[in-house]
């Protein structure tokens, strides 16, 4: 199918309909929202003498909705701006506009009945051949499209995306009895390539992939909580970042999702799964029911399993709900002997084998539901996929798992997997058994780079489809690996490119990652093309390693510092002035030296989802890896004859000294950091590495030539840093900043003006590089600089003086 998507209808304005118009904008796509028409005058309407018939009363409902998206935290859209891309409507007057529409989405709510009535109205209008799906979280899709015509049963399907859409990268395909397979294709195709998702072909059962695994999960754990006499602080202590979970782990998560949202699924799998072996587990325990009678639903009700609430003092206390007394008490700290051991190994996948091996709570704690997980898992196939692949790529992409459940088995071993389930009075499937019969112990396997699962049907590893378009650096790190520190990893991506990946705790950039840095450089530039800087981990680097830059300073070891600093900034000007491309690939948090560093790559090819600033004002310094001198640079490579030249510098100063982040990596385009023309954009994080790869060797082959190193920076000397004092005196004044802030601000403000030369000067880069280290070193003497580095190394939180 040839199909291009331009614009879609999104029927339906709620949280749900919102998030997915929202995410279809942020890729470029024309979105038409449209809700249904209020029946009565709210209290502002009438005080206004509006009536029904007015169109701002008629479209209140949906342009209310979208306001209150678009105002959320986090947000849905990558940059305001782009919400212009979404028109908003309504179902009487505005429903004949979906027969210009490429897709129609329908995102109301979860009744039968409702839905076939609006699809029914749709069909009046719709055009031949539009795409028509619906977001159900469960609904079968057979019974959606009955009665329908033909072109719109070969065209329909559902399309399940997780709340929030532009976050969780689960992206369901449920076909429905006549949905045509070119259908199929193309969506599963445009998920991932143009959505950015991970796209999951589902069979038509209750609750799909995602949730039949999530909800079994945390039903499990309500059982388990209450026969092991576990508290909720426990649980949640043992299902967070420590396996790979999100920090909300398992009961915070339902607070934030909503206890009925979960009730309700879970429900309807009891309702409809006659034949599930675990049937029982999905019936709720006594103290979910009362909290329902409660109302005790989560955030949007102000208590759940937490509780916010203020002591006598007015301090903000975090409550928690005691599941034997159902009362809410102070929280109780969670630690266990096993959690212990596990601190110095910093992959989650590593861990697993010692937390299942633990003597405590916790050890029996992770056998006992991982043996009831394995199992569940093992007999879902065939019912709900026949690959198994599609059970873990649904949990890690919906539910933030970093391992799914075929994953974490292989960690533990097939044999330790089936002795927990065993244990727990459970039977795998057959066909686990019959696979380890055949020689296979393992569910997946890795090969020339790629990587195979075990195929049932067949009982042979296969190819996962799909994986062309990647570059899985987990996969060629042992036998394309060229070189190797404690710091750095450098793996050849083949066609004469090379890559650098961190192996740092938190990516963090200190000796060892900047000597790996060089050594990539020397080694492209010898016997390689190009050389591209990214890694695979949860976040691209936290910055620069402020326990050494502490210690140094501590020690007084000024001398070493100074020396640290220039290599770093050497370093990120080798990365600008090699004879090879330099690509840069930043995702998740982007911070101090890892945004330094992309600002002196020749190009960045950045997630969507990047965090990225220079926020070295919250530990008491300036950036001093270039990234001072950089914003210098940048601020007047942007000087126009018709600029007032001081309020750019003084908007680059700002983004600095207010340590400014973005919130996505279309608005570092608005903070200087991203330069439009030069840098780009990816929506698909796996997608990441080898779209960075193929720009470093589209340079390459373009006839790429080292530049030569600047001369020309234009820089204002007094003129500026006159206007900077005197502002930041101002500010002191009126105690908006603190005497240690404004003298931060003062250092900054000298290296950006380029020191107090008496008219404007043109310079070079080193100029500026010695009056930023000049600068750097200089706060790294102050007490009040060394107080916010030990508060930043203990709380991992800036401190403000």
């Amino acid at each position: 199918m040839n199909k291009h998507i331009k614009k879609v209808a999104v029927i339906g304005s709620g949280i749900m309909g919102s998030g997915i118009a929202c995410h279809f904008a942020n890729i470029g796509v024309e979105v038409l929202l449209l809700d249904i028409v209020p029946r009565e005058l709210n209290d502002k309407e009438k005080a206004k003498g509006l009536t029904l018939e007015d169109k701002a009363v008629r479209n209140r409902l949906v342009n209310d909705s979208l306001t209150a998206a678009l105002k959320s935290k986090p947000s849905p859209i990558y940059h305001q701006k782009f919400a212009s891309r979404i028109t908003t409507g309504n179902l009487e007057d505005d429903i004949a506009k979906v027969s210009k529409v490429d897709w129609i989405i329908e995102v109301v709510v979860e009744r039968l009945d409702i839905k076939k009535k609006v699809f029914e109205n749709l069909e009046k209008h719709r055009t031949p051949g539009t795409l028509i799906t619906s977001n159900t979280s469960g609904i079968p899709i057979k019974f959606m499209s009955e009665g329908r015509s033909d072109d719109f049963q070969k065209h329909f399907c559902g399309t399940h995306f997780f709340n929030p859409a532009r976050y969780l990268k689960l992206f369901e395909i449920i076909p429905g009895p006549k949905t045509s397979q070119e259908v199929l294709d193309f969506l599963n195709g445009y998920g991932e390539k143009f959505l950015g998702k991970t796209s999951v072909v589902a069979k038509d059962t209750p609750a799909f992939i995602g949730n039949r695994i999530g909800i079994f999960s945390i039903q499990s754990l309500f059982h388990t909580v209450k026969d092991m006499g576990m508290t909720i602080e426990e649980v949640d202590k043992l299902t967070g970042p420590v396996i790979g979970r999100p920090k909300s782990a398992t009961f915070r998560t339902v607070d934030v999702v909503g206890l009925d949202t979960l009730v309700h699924v879970a429900n309807g799998i009891h309702e409809n799964c006659k034949d599930d072996e675990r049937l029982e587990l999905f019936k709720l325990p006594d103290f979910i029911d009362t909290m329902m009678e409660n109302k005790w639903l989560g955030s949007k009700t102000g208590q759940g399993f937490y509780k916010k609430s203020k002591d006598k003092d007015g301090k903000t206390e975090i409550l928690t709900l005691d599941l034997d007394t159902m009362d809410y008490r102070s929280k109780k700290s969670a630690k266990f002997a096993t959690l212990e051991l596990t601190k110095t190994i910093d992959k989650v996948v590593d861990r697993f084998a010692v937390l299942v091996g633990g003597k405590d709570k916790a050890g029996e704690f992770y056998r006992k539901s991982f043996g009831q997980l394995f199992a569940y898992v093992s007999h879902r196939i065939p019912e709900i996929t026949d690959e198994l692949y599609k059970i873990d790529d649904a949990m890690k992409a919906g539910f933030g798992w970093e391992h799914g459940p075929f994953q974490i088995w292989d960690a533990v071993g097939l044999d330790k997997g089936l002795e927990f389930v065993q244990a727990e009075g459970l039977e795998a499937a057959a066909w686990v058994k019959e696979m380890k019969a055949s020689g296979h112990d393992s569910f997946y396997s890795v090969k020339d780079g790629a990587s195979y699962f075990y195929d049932i049907p067949k009982k042979s590893m296969e190819k996962i489809p799909g994986q062309d378009a990647f570059i899985i650096l987990d996969n060629i790190r042992k036998t394309k690996e060229v070189f190797k520190n404690s710091g750095v990893v450098i793996e050849d991506l083949g066609d004469g490119i090379l890559n650098v990946e961190f192996q740092s705790k938190m990516n963090t950039i200190g000796g060892d990652v900047l000597a790996g840095l060089n050594k990539a450089i020397d080694l492209a530039e010898k016997d390689f093309q190009g050389l591209v800087v990214g890694n695979q981990a949860a976040n691209f680097s936290v910055g620069a390693n402020i326990g050494m830059i502490f210690m140094m300073a501590v020690e007084q070891e000024y001398d070493e510092l100074n020396m640290a600093i220039k290599m770093f900034q050497d370093t990120m000007m080798r990365m600008r002035y090699s004879a090879i491309p330099t690509v840069s690939a930043p995702h998740g948090m982007t911070l101090g030296g890892g945004c330094e560093l992309s600002l002196h790559a020749d190009k960045v090819v950045a997630a969507a989802e990047t965090y990225i600033g220079l926020v070295e004002f919250g530990v008491g310094v300036i950036p001093g890896g270039g990234g001072s001198k950089e914003f210098a640079v940048r601020a007047q490579d942007t000087f126009k004859k018709n600029d007032v030249e001081l309020n750019v510098l003084q908007e680059y100063f700002l983004t600095i000294g207010m340590a400014k982040v973005s919130t996505s990596a279309y608005e570092a385009y608005d903070l200087g950091i991203l330069q439009h023309g030069k840098d780009i954009v990816v929506v698909n994080k796996d997608r990441q590495i080898a779209t960075a790869k193929a720009h470093a060797k589209l340079m390459a082959e373009a006839g790429y030539t080292q530049p030569v190193k600047r001369k020309d920076i234009k820089v204002l000397g007094k003129q500026a840093l006159g206007m900077f004092l005197v502002g930041t005196d101002s500010m002191e004044a009126s105690h908006y900043i603190s005497e240690h802030d404004k003298k931060i601000a003062n250092k900054l403000a000298y290296v950006m003006a380029g020191g107090d030369l008496s008219e404007p000067t043109l310079v070079n880069e080193q100029y500026l590089l010695d009056l930023e280290r000049e600068a750097f070193l200089s706060l790294c003497t102050e007490r009040k600089t060394l107080e916010r580095i030990q508060h930043m190394l203990k709380t991992g939180k800036p401190l403000r003086n």
